[in-house]
């Protein structure tokens, strides 16, 4: 195939990467989207039965009202939501597509994916943090029983669960899967659930545990994993619990290596990239960076309703440069 030359390719193509692709069509810009996966990638594989603690208005991009049944939209209605958004705006997004590489060549960039080049004035990445996992690093964490996606509680019935983590995520899920009869030991690092849990979820993982329905052990973490047990490093001493699964919700982070890969300047601390707080634009001139990834560690302070502005300040920038190049 002939390499294909576009003025501005955006690498991902979740809210954030759609809100720049809006606005670059907005501004007549000849505009490609590059994903490795699916439109909105990240909500495609939340849990299946999943609501969102936002309501569907400040999850609008595009000028598209998102209508839902309810104050906070499910998964499902999102990636309806999100579909139409793409098609209303007819945007061209190559799925599928894994980028290998991007190189500034003079005044271009070249971008490699496992099958196509593509040449591109401007680069803007919004790769988001939902693909790569935080592992717990132990033994055993490769056996297929481990997971750090859940979807849906049906497998777990009547298994021996164990979810590690006390957030957001490790209660809905704890709770879910109980409520559908498996037996739920939650591993804890801390002394209590974390105090920012949902406020209608708290109470209730609290009493259940608190009652015993859950188990959940505290100051504690997993130190191996085997076929049918796991093994446990806890304030009195190791101990082993049978197990079927190991539902990993340790939270996630952004693709460093990829970012690294590609030339982006981290901090070493918090992995917060180099970037120009006005225009977004990254060390490397004439690529920008959007979305969560812009908050390094702190994935909790970025969301789809703070950083629905990223595509204006990104395509306001590019737009000022293309005029200047012409004055």
């Amino acid at each position: 195939m002939g390499i294909i030359e576009k003025d501005i390719i955006i690498i991902g193509a979740g809210p954030s990467g759609l809100v720049c692709a809006i606005e670059a069509a907005k501004q007549n810009l000849d505009l490609l989207v590059l994903e490795k996966g699916l439109l909105v990638n990240s909500i495609y594989n939340f849990p299946t039965n999943m609501t969102f603690f936002s309501t569907s208005e400040v999850l609008e991009i595009g000028n598209i009202p998102f209508i839902s049944h309810s104050d906070k939209p499910s998964r499902k209605e999102a990636l309806e939501y999100y579909r139409r958004v793409s098609t209303a705006y007819n945007l061209d997004i190559r799925y599928r597509q894994t980028v290998k590489s991007v190189e500034k060549k003079h005044f271009k960039f070249e971008i490699k994916t496992q099958d196509q080049t593509y040449h591109c004035q401007y680069v803007i990445v919004a790769t988001g943090y939902y693909d790569t996992p935080n592992l717990l690093k132990v033994n055993g964490e490769d056996l297929p029983k481990v997971k750090h996606y859940y979807d849906d509680a049906h497998p777990y019935i009547g298994q021996n669960v164990a979810v590690v983590g006390a957030a957001n995520s490790a209660c809905d899920v704890a709770l879910e899967t109980y409520y559908k009869g498996a037996h739920v030991t939650m591993v804890i690092k801390d002394d209590s659930i974390y105090e920012k849990v949902k406020y209608w979820i708290k109470p209730n993982i609290e009493n259940r545990i608190k009652e015993g329905s859950i188990k959940a052990i505290f100051k504690s973490q997993i130190k191996e994993i085997y076929s049918d047990r796991i093994l446990v490093d806890t304030p009195d001493g190791e101990q082993e619990i049978a197990n079927d699964y190991v539902l990993a919700m340790t939270g996630y982070r952004p693709d460093y290596k990829f970012l690294k890969h590609i030339g982006i300047t981290l901090d070493p601390e918090d992995h917060v990239p180099v970037f120009d707080e006005q225009t977004l634009e990254s060390n490397i001139k004439q690529l920008y960076i959007a979305g969560v990834i812009l908050a390094g560690d702190n994935t909790s302070k970025l969301f789809i309703e703070n950083t629905r502005h990223h595509g204006k300040q990104i395509i306001t920038d590019i737009k000022q440069k293309i005029s200047a190049n012409y004055a």
